[in-house]
């Protein structure tokens, strides 16, 4: 039974109070401190919105009422496709999907204990590998293909995804050149100009420099991805005590500003373009300024991230599920879990990062997916919490079987076992005996042998035609 899309919201980071005072706080920065935008075309723009522009220092302000304007304009539902119609999403309110992310540069191989440089063939295999686990919801490019010119790298990664996965695709982009590139290939695959845009099988990432901060490259980019109706979202990374004040409080802060600068760039650039809110905030450790992906004040502050989405009515992608360790540890699994388990129960919409990710976001373990995969089953079960109705309360079969019966062979049981528990396909329930005449296997053991089982099989590939057609048309691809 796959779960997806299910309500969250019953853990609350943050009151009505607190929630109100991160908002006024943020609308003081935007409208006395303001933020920097280096892009001449974003800051053309803000102008002609009636912001107050200082071109010599690049520097943008707007009143309250004018952020709330802008900000009600984006639409506050946003679906993305899968090339399958069953991966279809619709991120908004309090729905809880999960996914991968990243833009890692290292695999790490847990069978020899190293790293190596990540390839284009590992974005395909990956692909491959989330298309089968599925309590990953959507696929995010989550590693950098190393050995590729860089001017290639924007459609060689859409097409490794969209030629191995029918799940919605999202990924950071480079250059105008990819963009456009990319928007071309999709619209291949999606049949039309039109039906990709009815249809949205990408989206698009373009981050902000916290704290306060557009530089040049991201605001192009991100006007030229808002006037193609393409979806993007516009996530900041204020760090505690580095680029954010320490505490999580300031964080939040500094992370709203940052991110409602690219949901407001958007909007004057083309209204109701389809604009994700985000945040992937997280602490650093003070020591070495070194930042931290596992901490457990990473889920926290995108739990009280969620709650801020849900203020502005707007869609939001949060961080969670990754960790700082090495291998596959304990740590790995206790701190992925956490932030995960936050995110999604503060009704976080799009968890990225949330399958696959270790050691300070740098590194992908292909064994670490399917293990995340289990992760992420259990967490969704705890975001569907406990239904409690006449059913469910099975009263006549309590009163039935009385004290001392039991409930084994009831109808009841049957029929409620599998959907009321979590079914793991990882995980070992096997008495020791019976552990140990199957090799006495450690959770990754078990992960790997289900990685080669999967890439082993047969996946998906885009129609010939289709494939031809964008091999034919988008210069660069290696396929």
């Amino acid at each position: 039974m796959t779960r997806k899309g299910l309500e969250g919201g019953s853990f609350k980071v943050l009151d009505d109070r607190s929630i109100l005072n991160v908002h006024q706080a943020a609308m003081q920065v935007i409208e006395e401190v303001g933020f920097e935008v280096q892009s001449d075309i974003a800051l053309d723009l803000f102008a002609g919105a009636g912001a107050e522009v200082d071109r010599d220092k690049h520097l943008v302000r707007l009143k309250e009422s004018k952020v709330q304007e802008l900000v009600a304009a984006a639409p506050s539902e946003i679906r993305l496709c899968g090339q399958d119609a069953a991966h279809d999403i619709v991120l908004g309110g309090r729905r809880v999907y999960a996914g991968t992310g990243g833009t890692a540069l290292y695999v790490y191989e847990p069978d020899n204990n190293r790293t190596r440089q990540a390839s284009i063939q590992d974005l395909r295999s990956i692909a491959k590998l989330v298309d089968k686990l599925d309590n990953i919801h959507l696929f995010m490019l989550p590693t950098y293909p190393n050995e590729l010119p860089f001017e290639h790298v924007d459609a060689n990664r859409f097409f490794a995804a969209l030629d191995n996965t029918t799940k919605h695709v999202m990924g950071g982009v480079y250059t105008p050149e990819g963009v456009k590139n990319v928007i071309e290939m999709a619209e291949i695959v999606g049949g039309s100009p039109e039906a990709l845009r009815e249809r949205p099988l990408i989206s698009m990432i373009t981050c902000s420099i916290s704290p306060f901060r557009m530089d040049r490259t991201y605001g192009d980019l991100l006007v030229t991805i808002a006037r193609s109706g393409i979806p993007v979202a516009c996530p900041a990374e204020p760090l505690c005590g580095a680029t954010s004040p320490v505490t999580l409080a300031g964080n939040l802060v500094v992370q709203t500003v940052d991110s409602l600068m690219g949901v407001m760039l958007t909007q004057v650039a083309n209204p109701g373009t389809p604009v994700i809110f985000g945040s992937v905030a997280t602490s650093t450790d003070l020591r070495n300024l070194r930042y931290l992906a596992g901490s457990v004040e990473m889920g926290l502050i995108n739990a009280a991230g969620a709650q801020m989405a849900q203020f502005y009515k707007l869609p939001f992608y949060a961080t969670g599920g990754m960790t700082d360790a090495k291998t596959l540890d304990a740590q790995s699994g206790y701190e992925s879990a956490l932030t995960a388990m936050l995110c999604a129960l503060a009704g976080a919409n799009f968890i990225h990062d949330a399958a696959g990710l270790m050691e300070f976001a740098m590194t992908v373990c292909y064994e670490k997916y399917v293990m995340d995969n289990e992760i992420l089953g259990m967490v969704m079960r705890s975001v569907e919490g406990i239904k409690v109705d006449d059913e469910t309360l099975a009263l006549d079969l309590i009163k039935q079987a009385g004290p001392g019966g039991n409930f084994v062979a009831a109808r009841h049981t049957r029929r409620f076992m599998r959907r009321e528990h979590y079914q793991p396909t990882l995980s070992d329930r096997a008495s020791r005996e019976d552990w140990e005449a199957n090799g006495s296997r450690t959770t990754w053991q078990r992960a790997a042998q289900k990685v080669k089982e999967i890439l082993d099989g047969s996946g998906y590939r885009l129609p010939d035609a289709v494939r031809q057609k964008v091999l034919d048309n988008i210069e660069g691809i290696v396929s």
